[in-house]
């Protein structure tokens, strides 16, 4: 059951649809490193037919050492007190992981927390940070997602989508 404000499935694919489409529109191709999400941004969009020309792969990172040794994700960002796996600095270094080990021009990254357990001080359950990572440099962005598990996650995919997308434009306008 979809609650107010957390798009459905399908809604999700329709979004990945157009990130695709936006990635052909600037002849890049995209990949994507996932914690909280479990694999739902590579799953919604390889659901749309013909991915494959754009999409390189993805990598969930579920797991602090699957970060720090597949991603790159430094120690020190992993280990420090208030920052930890769900920080900017995460999701940053883990969008330029996946860029560089996936060989895709345009990256998204999220970490976070989707609940029901799990908030830390400062960091309360719909906590998501999403990396984007391009030809131009690496950034962060934060959100703070309502709902249930499931809800916040299926959000959690829209925004990561969205920010795809944005990294599409960028890249363009980079030459790539």
């Amino acid at each position: 059951m979809s609650g107010v404000g957390a798009p459905s499935w399908e809604g999700c694919v329709l979004d990945a649809a157009s990130a695709l489409d936006a990635a052909r529109a600037s002849g890049v191709t995209l990949g994507c490193a996932e914690s909280c999400t479990g694999g739902l941004v590579a799953g919604a969009l390889t659901a749309v037919a013909g991915s494959s020309d754009v999409m390189r792969g993805g990598v969930v990172s579920y797991a602090i050492p699957v970060k720090h040794e597949v991603l790159g994700v430094s120690s020190e960002v992993l280990d420090e007190p208030g920052v930890g796996a769900v920080s900017g600095a995460c999701a940053t270094q883990m969008a330029e992981g996946a860029r560089r080990v996936l060989g895709c021009d345009v990256a998204v990254s999220v970490t976070g927390i989707a609940g029901p357990g799990g908030a830390e001080p400062g960091k309360p359950v719909g906590t998501v940070w999403m990396g984007l990572a391009t030809p131009l440099g690496a950034r962060a962005e934060r959100f703070l997602f309502p709902g249930a598990r499931d809800e916040v996650r299926r959000s959690a995919v829209a925004a990561a989508l969205a920010l795809l997308r944005e990294g599409c434009v960028e890249a363009s306008r980079a030459g790539r």
